[in-house]
């Protein structure tokens, strides 16, 4: 008889082969519960668009509203910014930064730990920092003069050559986030794509980044963004960026030095309708990364959402998927196009649940989880 003598690269290939036909491991599907009136509204405070939320350590939740002045034109260029303030009953407060120069559409909030607030402003270019009293005490960017034309250059027809970065300013920039040195990073953004990394006095240290395709299976090209729309970093000071339009999470240090990728590729139906937009012909099997949200507990946790199938995705630092919830639609427990996430503990969650103009307020239940099925 022939001995057939394995050689190492034939042992790879084996065991590549072996891993790719293993199944996947099932991903549970988490109880949850849903408080859509958490927040105690009058009638004239009726919520438009909400694209962000965030939770201080006093447990008041602030709310990131597109509102504004809805009877008053243009609708184009119309600042229609509101920060609203509850307290942890849901019970309205304030409004903070009305008439801020910084605000007009803004697109995310966080508080840092310090309780300071922090507005990042697509439509300005702007990156205000409130005290926790309301008032501005730091602006990074800069926002257009009146003048200027306020086209956003880039997308002009015939426009090919990637956006020039320049140091301290954003292009639509659309988070922020803090290292344990306080250094500051904003996503930046959707014409930039890239992260801009300052001091904790905003002095500017560098950026990493730039506009690129993630590749036909989203593993491609690391360092290249198409739309950094979250940013969160974790105690050890890995920065989690969702690059939404490659469909992944990328992780890096703070010197931006690429680490890892994250996928959201829990199976789904594909079939399904969107709740907005076409059915699309061939969807990918990694669904694209909205908002990421780190929790500040003894064992962090990364909190995901997807637009479609809508889901939320609750995963361990390293990108194990540990669980989910939700679907999109517009009922209770569902969502239609979660565009900011809070989470002041691992089994709860704020949504700025955007298209249904409201916040859920999500209770996780894993005790009353049942045992997973396979995909």
């Amino acid at each position: 008889m022939k001995q057939i003598i394995a050689t190492p690269c034939v042992l790879v290939l084996a065991i590549a082969a072996l891993a790719a036909q293993a199944p996947r491991p099932a991903v549970p599907t988490i109880p949850f519960e849903s408080a859509i009136d958490f927040l105690k509204l009058s009638p004239d405070m009726n919520l438009g668009e909400v694209l962000g939320v965030a939770v201080n350590s006093k447990g008041h939740v602030v709310v990131l509203n597109h509102q504004g002045n809805a009877a008053a034109g243009p609708l184009y260029g119309n600042a229609s910014t509101q920060i609203l303030e509850f307290d942890q009953t849901g019970k309205f407060v304030r409004e903070i930064g009305k008439g801020v120069y910084g605000i007009g559409y803004s697109h995310s909030v966080r508080f840092d730990k310090y309780d300071n607030l922090w507005v990042v402003d697509k439509g300005t270019n702007a990156v205000v920092k409130f005290s926790a009293a309301g008032m501005v005490t730091l602006n990074l960017g800069r926002r257009p003069e009146g003048p200027d034309d306020p086209a956003e250059s880039y997308y002009r027809p015939g426009r090919r050559e990637p956006p020039v970065h320049v140091d301290g300013y954003f292009r639509q920039p659309t988070d922020v986030a803090w290292d344990s040195d306080d250094n500051i990073y904003v996503s930046d953004g959707y014409t930039n794509s890239r992260v801009a990394k300052f001091d904790k006095q905003g002095n500017w240290v560098k950026s990493w980044g730039s506009r690129g395709s993630g590749g036909a299976h989203a593993d491609e090209n690391p360092g290249q963004f198409n739309t950094p729309h979250n940013i969160g970093i974790d105690r050890q000071n890995n920065v989690y960026v969702a690059d939404r339009g490659n469909r992944r999470i990328q992780v890096f240090d703070v010197d931006g030095k690429f680490l890892r990728m994250i996928h959201l590729n829990v199976p789904y139906d594909k079939k399904r309708h969107p709740v907005l937009g076409n059915l699309p012909a061939n969807p990918p099997d990694e669904t694209a990364p909205w908002t990421i949200c780190i929790t500040n507990t003894p064992t962090q946790y990364l909190f995901a959402t997807d637009q479609e199938p809508g889901r939320i995705y609750k995963l361990s630092l390293d990108g194990t998927i540990l669980g989910m919830l939700g679907e999109a639609g517009r009922g209770v427990k569902q969502f239609n196009w979660i565009h900011g996430l809070a989470c002041p503990s691992e089994d709860v969650v704020f949504v700025a649940d955007m298209n249904n103009w409201r916040i859920q307020k999500i209770t996780l239940r894993p005790d009353r989880s049942k045992p997973a099925t396979r995909h």
